[in-house]
C-alpha cells in the first residue's frame, strides 16, 4: 500500500514537473514574442520618422529658394483662407525651409499653434502670431483680416495646425499645402519717353553667349526699344514677334535694335549665327529689369 502510494506521489511530481516546464515554456515564449513585437514596433517607429524626415527634405530640396503659390487645404469650412485669395497662400522657401503666409477670412482666430490644441497652453511661445492683411474682393471692396506665416515641413502631407478663436478654445484641425506653383514676375510700368539704361539677363542656347548688360533703353511714344550687343559679331538676324531685325552696325560685335514689349517679363527671341558650317537659329529669353534714367 505505502508502495504504491509511493508510485502515484512519483506520478503527480512528475506531471507537476512537466506542467510547470510547460508553463515555462510558454512564459519564456510570450516573453520572446512580446521582446519580438517591441523590436518591431521600435524599428517601424524608426523607418517611419526617418520616411517622414526624408519627405519633408525632399519636399525642400526640390524648390529653389523663391516664392511660390501654394494651395491651402483645411477639414473645415470655418477655417479656410479668405475667399479673396481663392483657396491660396504665399509660399516663401529660404535656405530650404518652407514658409506658407494665409490670409482668413476674419479676425476671429487670434493665434495658430503647428500641433494638437491640448499641447498649445503649454507652449504659449511657439503659437504663430497674427500679420493684419488687407483683402480685395471681386466688387472692390477692400477689408482688413488676420493672416499668419505658417511654417511647412512637407509639401502634399497632412500636418496638425491647432487654431485659436476670440473666445479662448483652442480647436484641432488637419491642414495640408498642396499644388505648389511659381509665381509669374510682376512686369515693371513702362516709364515715360526718354533715354534710360536698365539690366538684361540672357537665358537659352548654349551659355557661351553673352549680351552686354546694362542695356540702352529708348521709350518714344510710350513703345520700348532696346539696344541689344552680342559677345559675337557673327549675329546676322533676329526675330522678335515674328518680325526679322537686321544689325545695326557692320564691325564689332553684332548689335541690333529690337522692341520690348514688357519690363520684368521674359522676351522670346530668335539669334541667327553664322559662326558655324551653316547658319543656326537658337532660341533665347532676354528679361529686362527696371531701368535708370541716362
Amino acid at each position: 500500500m505505502k508502495y504504491t502510494r509511493f508510485v502515484s506521489l512519483l506520478a503527480v511530481s512528475a506531471l507537476l514537473a512537466a506542467s510547470l516546464a510547460g508553463c515555462g515554456s510558454s512564459a519564456s515564449s510570450v516573453a520572446s514574442s512580446a521582446s519580438s513585437e517591441a523590436v518591431s514596433s521600435v524599428a517601424e517607429s524608426a523607418v517611419s520618422g526617418a520616411a517622414s524626415e526624408s519627405a519633408a527634405a525632399s519636399s525642400a530640396q526640390a524648390l529653389e529658394d523663391g516664392t511660390y503659390t501654394a494651395e491651402f487645404d483645411t477639414d473645415s469650412s470655418m477655417f479656410h483662407v479668405n475667399e479673396a485669395s481663392d483657396g491660396k497662400g504665399t509660399l516663401t522657401v529660404e535656405d530650404g525651409q518652407m514658409t506658407l503666409h494665409i490670409s482668413l477670412q476674419s479676425k476671429k482666430i487670434v493665434n495658430l499653434y503647428v500641433g494638437m490644441a491640448e499641447d498649445a497652453p503649454d507652449h504659449e511661445a511657439d503659437w504663430l502670431q497674427p500679420t493684419t492683411d488687407t483683402v480685395t474682393y471681386s466688387d472692390g471692396t477692400a477689408e482688413e483680416v488676420y493672416g499668419f506665416d505658417v511654417p511647412v515641413e512637407a509639401l502634399d502631407t497632412d500636418f496638425q495646425l491647432a487654431i485659436l478663436g476670440t473666445k479662448g478654445k483652442w480647436y484641432d484641425h488637419t491642414v495640408s499645402v498642396r499644388n505648389v506653383e511659381a509665381q509669374a514676375a510682376e512686369a515693371v510700368e513702362t516709364p515715360a519717353d526718354g533715354s534710360y539704361t536698365c539690366e538684361v539677363t540672357l537665358e537659352g542656347g548654349s551659355g557661351r553667349a553673352t549680351v552686354d548688360s546694362p542695356a540702352a533703353l529708348t521709350v518714344a511714344d510710350g513703345k520700348m526699344t532696346a539696344t541689344i550687343v552680342w559677345s559675337s559679331p557673327n549675329y546676322d538676324y533676329m526675330i522678335v514677334d515674328g518680325e526679322k531685325y537686321l544689325p545695326t552696325n557692320t564691325e564689332g560685335n553684332s548689335t541690333f535694335e529690337i522692341p520690348v514689349s514688357a519690363l520684368g517679363t521674359p522676351l522670346s527671341v530668335v539669334a541667327d549665327t553664322v559662326a558655324m558650317s551653316t547658319p543656326h537659329e537658337i532660341e533665347y529669353t532676354l528679361t529686362f529689369s527696371a531701368p535708370s534714367e541716362n
